[in-house]
């Protein structure tokens, strides 16, 4: 696609938006700039691309298309009609169109978005259909729409090898945000005591590897016209994975966790350099080797009643951490402080909170 540059929307998780600034602009993406719900920055189709191959923080890449004022659905009907659907989508690929409306004129998001689908299937004949992989999304602010094409398709924390999952899985968008806040960088060993499905051990083991996060799946991008796949299949060649003699490791005291975190591990292509064991906090010892990096996402309920047992769980852990971990760093991932502060460890100030499946949760940072 022969076109001038655009805007590029990367979206964040709420209260992650800073590393992932942070993360594009360290992938070459340096004019990106923290805005409300994400990251943005100019950039072409191949910018699309490559920031769907290679950015672990991001949960979709949008590409602007269009923005212009509309107070009523007769003018967005209007002026969606009169945008370059030939130059954007396929006739032949289903799309569906998604509206929201804030503080604008035009209130009724879904009449907004039968206004848009309504335009490119009588200006270009795709089929809409509510399943459709391909997403149209359209945001009407303060009179002021803009139009975006998901180019992700599925949220992009399912990197395609994560098929078993533990009970409140992190995702990996924000295992990668959380190791990046932790000073991570993919040169020290990194340890989960209560790994569940792997996926913090996992996104270290591929950081210092340099694997690209979505090296295994596909994207919607590619049923946009234009999509050149040469390129693309050029772009997304691995490079020969970083050399590392460093290990990852989890471990959980339920064995179904470690069998299904080996398997990803297996399934990321990573098994080499990262190991998981059935192992309770009490036996928790450090690796032979230099010190690194303890990241682990503990229970926290959400119940009454449920908050004793885990005190006691997260005493047993600060005092495995401090007597034998001295010199790591350690990274607590927990919606409540006095869980944390449990634990007996001194940590640094609180980072921004970060909603985790609907509960805020906080990364408490502590040097043993």
């Amino acid at each position: 696609m022969n076109t001038p540059p655009f805007d590029i929307f990367l979206v964040a998780t709420p209260g992650l938006d800073a590393p992932l600034a942070d993360e594009a602009r360290a992938a070459g993406f340096i004019d990106a700039k923290i805005i409300d719900g994400g990251v943005t920055f100019p950039g072409s189709w191949p910018d699309v691309w490559r920031a769907n191959l290679m950015l672990r923080g991001a949960t979709r890449v949008l590409a602007r298309i269009a923005s212009f004022r509309a107070m009523h659905l007769a003018q967005l009907d209007k002026r969606a009609r009169k945008l370059p659907w030939s130059e954007l989508l396929r006739p032949d690929v289903p799309v569906h169109v998604e509206a929201s409306c804030k503080r604008s004129r035009i209130y009724h998001a879904g009449a907004a978005a039968q206004r848009v689908a309504t335009a490119i299937r009588d200006e270009l004949g795709a089929p809409i259909a509510e399943d459709a992989a391909l997403r149209i999304m359209v945001r009407i602010e303060d009179d002021l729409v803009t139009i975006s094409i998901d180019t992700s398709g599925e949220s992009l924390h399912k990197r395609g090898f994560k098929e078993g999952v533990a009970k409140a899985p992190m995702r990996e968008t924000m295992a990668a945000m959380f190791l990046a806040q932790c000073g991570y960088t993919g040169a020290e060993p990194v340890l989960d005591p209560m790994c569940g499905s792997g996926t913090f051990v996992i996104e270290a083991a591929e950081i210092a590897l340099g694997l690209q996060p979505g090296r295994g799946r596909n994207f919607a991008f590619e049923q946009l016209p234009g999509f050149n796949a040469k390129a693309w299949a050029e772009l997304r060649t691995p490079a020969a994975p970083t050399p590392t003699t460093t290990r990852f490791l989890g471990f959980d005291r339920d064995p179904g966790a470690i069998r299904m975190a080996s398997e990803n591990a297996a399934r990321a292509g990573i098994s080499n350099c990262t190991g998981f064991a059935q192992q309770s906090i009490e036996d928790l010892t450090p690796p032979e080797g230099p010190p690194g990096l303890v990241i682990v996402n503990p229970p926290y309920g959400t119940r009454v009643g449920e908050k004793g047992p885990l005190i006691g769980l997260h005493r047993t852990l600060g005092t495995v951490l401090k007597t034998r971990f001295s010199g790591w760093r350690v990274g607590i991932v927990t919606a409540d402080r006095q869980l944390a502060q449990a634990t007996g460890l001194g940590f640094d100030p609180p980072m921004p909170p970060v909603l985790h499946g609907g509960i805020r949760v906080g990364l408490y940072r502590s040097r043993l």
